[in-house]
């Protein structure tokens, strides 16, 4: 019987090898779930997102019941540091929300209009701590708590040779604004004041660009941990934009965080939800083997195996519902003919985004049987 460790560098070894587009023994294949192991395993989620360690134990118990995985996304839950990222509010099963319902982002105005302002005369990371604090009232001590405990998360999924997909992490810094001003109202500043929501992302890319440096360099001290930022944005695409508004403010940031990832001598990986299939075309910019475009299940594979078949590294993409809705055989079907199309190389078998709440256990092992064979 193979050990922990053993266990952990061939997962580690087929999945880098798997992004570098070389050939391996089998297509790897990862999981991407958390409330889904909640509802696997009979946890309440109202006790899942309040219990870091219950989130880990039962994250860890629910993957280990899914077949030969090589590894997985999440290794505990706290839906409350979406709050970080997007400012906004979340809210919680067993709180603002019954037991077993899923948590919510809630989008609404929570900037202004002033704050722009504010940012560019403050900076951003001092504006950031005010807002979190005062307007949000988030808990900073268990915010730190969840920060304190990922180490120890990590340490027990590793220990059983299941590795992270990722090991640093930058979003596209205009999330912070299109989610934090809502989607309605930060487009239209993208009309009426174009140059000054330049400038305030430009403060943003430069003091999360300086945090990226700082990240990378202590990620390399780790060895064993792959050397892979992650990147990209959940409604980055260009589906909401025109194609200048989105070169201007989206792809630009995007590009510039990629770039210097890889120039520290790291791979990309790009977590893209929704249509970016008009947008593939820019990501041919990057180096052959340097990053993995990590699909929802919307934009065009057949493009993408165009344009960056042989050039790039492809996740996913089994869809939400096909997961909750089709027969193992399907899904098992669906995963075989992806792994067929990419000719064995170049492809992780993942589900496209977040494994649902309600999708069938006997769906998610029929995508881990299609990779391993078992």
């Amino acid at each position: 019987m193979k050990t922990g460790q053993s266990l952990y560098d061939e997962h580690l070894d087929r999945y880098m090898k798997t992004v570098a587009l070389m050939k391996t023994d089998r297509t790897p294949v990862m999981i991407n779930g958390d409330s889904f192991c909640a509802k696997h395993m009979g946890v309440k989620l109202s006790d899942f997102v309040s219990n870091l360690q219950l989130s880990c134990d039962t994250i860890f118990n629910s993957v280990s019941q899914l077949g030969d995985v090589d590894g997985c996304a999440s290794n505990y839950a706290n839906p409350l540091m979406f709050s970080f990222g997007l400012l906004s509010h979340v809210k919680l099963p067993g709180k603002e929300l019954p037991d077993n319902q899923l948590w919510q982002v809630v989008e609404a105005e929570n900037l202004n209009i002033e704050d722009y302002d504010t940012i560019l005369s403050k900076g951003w990371n001092n504006f950031l701590q005010d807002f979190l604090e005062n307007r949000l009232k988030l808990d900073f001590n268990g915010l730190k708590a969840t920060l304190d405990f990922a180490p120890k998360a990590a340490k027990k999924f590793e220990n059983a040779g299941y590795i992270a997909p990722t090991s640093a992490f930058m979003g596209n810094v205009t999330e912070h604004i299109s989610f934090g001003r809502s989607l309605s109202k930060f487009i239209r500043d993208l009309y009426k004041m174009p140059d000054k929501v330049e400038a305030v992302l430009n403060v943003i890319q430069e003091e999360e660009i300086a945090q990226l440096k700082q990240q990378l360099e202590e990620v390399k001290k780790n060895k064993k941990q792959p050397p892979i930022m992650l990147g990209g944005s959940c409604r980055g695409a260009s589906e909401f934009f025109t194609p200048k508004l989105w070169e201007r403010f989206i792809w630009k940031y995007m590009k510039e965080a990629t770039d210097v990832a890889i120039e520290a001598g790291f791979k990309v990986m790009f977590h893209v939800d929704s249509n970016w299939t008009r947008d593939l075309e820019y990501f041919t910019a990057f180096p052959k083997g340097s990053c993995i475009f990590e699909s929802d299940g919307i934009t065009d594979k057949e493009k993408f195996l165009k344009l960056l078949g042989g050039r790039m590294c492809f996740k996913g993409d089994v869809p939400a519902q096909m997961l909750v809705l089709a027969t193992p055989d399907e899904v098992y079907n669906y995963c075989t003919k992806l792994i067929k199309d990419f000719d064995g190389t170049g492809l992780i078998l993942s589900s496209g985004c977040t494994i649902p709440f309600n999708a069938k256990v006997e769906n998610v092992k029929a995508m881990v049987s299609a990779a391993t064979g078992k």
